[in-house]
């Protein structure tokens, strides 16, 4: 019984090895891996003894045969060779000058890593386009010369990332510069220069702008860009004589302004009802009011990108294109080409335009043709330099403008300033005092939400990060027409309590983003006074 059940074990266990024996390699494994490594190995040799300089000419042929046999054994005989040749006669031995050749490679590979790491982070471009080091000649730039560059780069490149509206580099003393960055509107000073370093640096960025950089007390106007990894970057570049020395001031203009909706610049729901619902008429002005650096641009292309570029023909003049809209005619003032706001709005009325856009009303011509576009059809926007709306009037009137011709013209005036928004990775309940909260109750405010500055990394330790705008709108409307075109409005008292208004209005709508935990009572108070 134990003999019939073992013999089908038995003849299963034999087919098997029959089997095994039949598909049997008749080579290893391991060793074809080693034979194809090594070929690759000698290709890879002979690649590079090719073109290297430690084989001779006309040997060059027999090596490529060695090298097929033996591979980067030949190689590294040749290499181990010629260095001992080379070294072994010279006073400080084949070891020392082994020893030297290997720090002076370190040193060149991390130079050339450094230089590498700078490209790859910042490129300075002339308005030509040369990167700025071709226009300090290219590769034959001196070790000092590539010391401030890359000084310059750095300085650059540390304002983008901290995501500076300004650069203000200027003379502390006889021996040192002071670098600043102007941050969500808070000026900072980031680091401190040696006296002639920083008169290279000045240099430098003067000469990839265009300027005379042996002119250094009369005041000079520049420009030049940048690129870097994510995107490209414009700067406007002023020079002056001052005290000890030379000032730079350097403006990042705002190329994010072109993607910015209007929803996401901080105006409340009703403000931005109204002027979405006089964008969509077919003529008047609509007047951007404010300071300097009070977000007037950005508002402006933002209320551009609520405009059918396809279905209207929309042109703008600017000093400078701060960022380019595809599907709109972009000019550009240039003084030296005579090429002015004036001049520029008067061809722009024969290019059948539907939306024009101007950057800045600065003189009594540019608000005439702008205001006379308004009443032919055609829907205007610019901005102005003032304090609050009813300064906008007077600031047109002071121009020169007719009265009649603002008020058939002037729709709407839209006045904003810029609040920083709590950070908010460390802001934190605010501390309020008992007249604060007995004040609150009176009023029925709910100031649960409300916060103040912390101070993180983040932030740099301000306890802010980023702005969004506060506004004041009004509406020209028959009645206020009426008393413009009749010259009814008392200047004085419209100066007076037309600022005094604008600001308790945007009083109002700061409050309402303090209470909602978005901005502090602090901050509110430093803008709106």
């Amino acid at each position: 019984m134990e003999a019939s059940l073992a013999a089908p074990h038995y003849a299963a266990s034999a087919q098997g090895l029959i089997i095994a024996e039949a598909i049997a390699l008749p080579f290893s494994v391991a060793k074809l891996l080693m034979l194809v490594g090594w070929v690759y190995a000698c290709l890879y040799t002979i690649q590079h003894l090719q073109f290297n300089p430690l084989v001779p000419e006309r040997a060059r042929t027999l090596a490529n045969v060695a090298g097929l046999f033996l591979g980067p054994i030949l190689y590294l005989f040749l290499l181990i060779t010629d260095s001992i040749f080379n070294y072994s006669g010279v006073e400080t031995g084949f070891v020392g000058r082994l020893k030297d050749g290997v720090q002076t490679g370190i040193t060149k590979l991390k130079s050339l890593e450094s230089s590498s790491k700078s490209t790859r982070e910042i490129l300075l471009l002339h308005s030509s386009g040369k990167e700025i080091r071709e226009v300090y000649g290219g590769e034959k730039i001196a070790k000092e010369d590539r010391q401030i560059l890359s000084l310059t780069d750095n300085i650059i490149f540390d304002a983008l990332a901290e995501q500076a509206s300004d650069i203000l580099i200027d003379p502390k003393d006889d021996s040192t510069y002071s670098v600043r960055l102007r941050v969500d509107g808070m000026l900072r000073t980031v680091q401190q220069i040696d006296f002639e370093q920083c008169q290279a640096v000045i240099n430098s960025i003067k000469a990839v702008s265009g300027m005379d950089i042996s002119e250094k007390r009369r005041p000079q106007d520049g420009a030049f860009s940048a690129k870097t990894a994510e995107r490209g970057f414009s700067f406007r570049v002023a020079s002056a004589g001052v005290m000890h020395g030379e000032k730079l001031s350097i403006r990042v203009l705002n190329f994010n302004a072109g993607s910015t909706k209007l929803e996401s610049v901080g105006l409340s729901n009703i403000q931005l009802k109204t002027i979405k619902d006089y964008l969509l008429k077919p003529s008047g002005m609509i007047l951007l009011c404010g300071p300097t650096g009070c977000g007037k641009t950005t508002t402006l292309y933002a209320m551009l990108n609520e405009i059918d570029l396809f279905s209207r023909n929309v042109i703008t003049v600017e000093d400078p294109i701060e960022c380019v809209i595809p599907d709109a005619s972009q000019i550009e003032i240039n003084q030296r080409a005579d090429i002015t706001f004036a001049k520029s709005l008067r061809s722009i009325l024969r290019q059948d335009p539907d939306v024009i856009c101007v950057g800045e009303i600065r003189d009594e011509e540019t608000a005439s043709i702008a205001l006379r576009a308004s009443q032919t059809g055609h829907l205007v926007m610019a901005t102005i330099h003032s304090s609050s709306n009813a300064s906008a009037l007077m600031r047109l009137m002071d121009l020169g403008v007719s009265p009649l011709l603002i008020a058939s013209g002037l729709n709407l005036l839209v006045s904003q300033r810029l609040v920083r928004k709590l950070c908010e990775n460390c802001r934190q309940p605010a501390k309020l005092t008992e007249k604060q909260i007995e004040c609150f109750k009176k009023n029925n405010v709910n100031y649960s939400n409300l916060c103040s500055a912390g101070g993180c990394d983040f932030c740099n330790s301000t306890g802010y990060k980023g702005r969004t705008a506060i506004g004041d709108i009004m509406i020209v409307d028959t009645n206020l027409k009426n008393a413009i075109a009749d010259s009814k409005l008392p200047v004085e008292e419209m100066r007076s309590k037309g600022d005094q208004k604008g600001i308790t209005n945007m009083r109002k709508e700061g409050l309402k983003k303090v209470f909602a935990g978005i901005t502090s009572l602090e901050e509110l108070q430093r803008v709106t006074g």
